[in-house]
């Protein structure tokens, strides 16, 4: 008795899902692609820094050489306590377990500035300082997100825009949205390796002129798959 119960219920919500699903195809609509992007300069700079005894030809120890490194960015305006992070932790160990002399540490931190000047200025003032193991880890935006939903909502309009003018040129219409799909998941690619220094130039003074560095642009990219009634 349950059995045939259950089947009693089944066969309506089946039906009516075939019926739903049917109503849908046999609608007329349009089916349209919606891309948008964004190009955005990178305010979060990340930027691997590893101090080594090595290049001091362990003339200097590394808690000497951070000592160092943390004044010269203090100097120049960095937030230390805010931007500097240790990522590797075991080289604090390593300077209390290892005491013989050959041994030569190393410290490695990652650095945040905000631009391409400050990114610029830290390259040169550590390279002074015998710290020249310095590479961009990765770029990012502090409005990433925000950024984001925009060029999602740029894509769902090109998506009518072009239901429009299509439908438009033979002289019909696009109404309401019948279903929206992400083609993708949204994204944005960026390249950290085509980094330029511009206005290091040292001169016959010795002096070196700000530098600065140019970052590519972050590139953000949506696609969206729309089918619009036509009317």
């Amino acid at each position: 008795m349950k059995r045939l119960l259950l089947a009693l219920f089944l066969v309506p919500f089946t039906l009516f899902a075939q019926q739903g699903e049917k109503n849908f195809i046999d609608q007329n609509y349009i089916d349209v692609m919606g891309k948008a992007e964004m190009e955005v300069s990178p305010d979060l700079i990340y930027l691997a820094i590893t101090i080594n005894e090595k290049d001091t030809r362990n003339k200097v120890s590394v808690s000497q050489l951070e000592e160092k490194m943390i004044n010269k960015l203090r100097e120049i305006g960095v937030d230390v306590p805010k931007d500097l992070f240790i990522k590797d932790l075991t080289s604090d160990f390593k300077s209390y377990l290892l005491l013989k002399s050959d041994i030569m540490l190393s410290k490695e931190y990652q650095l945040l500035v905000h631009n391409g000047k400050m990114a610029g200025q830290v390259y040169i003032e550590l390279e002074k300082l015998g710290i020249s193991n310095i590479a961009v880890d990765r770029v990012d935006h502090s409005k990433m997100e925000q950024f984001r939903r925009e060029v999602k909502v740029k894509a769902i309009k090109a998506a009518k825009e072009k239901a429009n003018e299509l439908t438009q040129a033979i002289g019909q219409t696009a109404g309401r949205a019948l279903f929206i799909r992400e083609v993708e998941m949204p994204s944005y690619r960026s390249a950290t390796a085509n980094v330029m220094i511009r206005g290091y130039s040292s001169g016959g003074s010795g002096k070196a002129a700000a530098p600065e560095m140019d970052f590519e642009k972050i590139k953000i990219e949506y696609s969206v798959q729309c089918y619009f009634e036509l009317k």
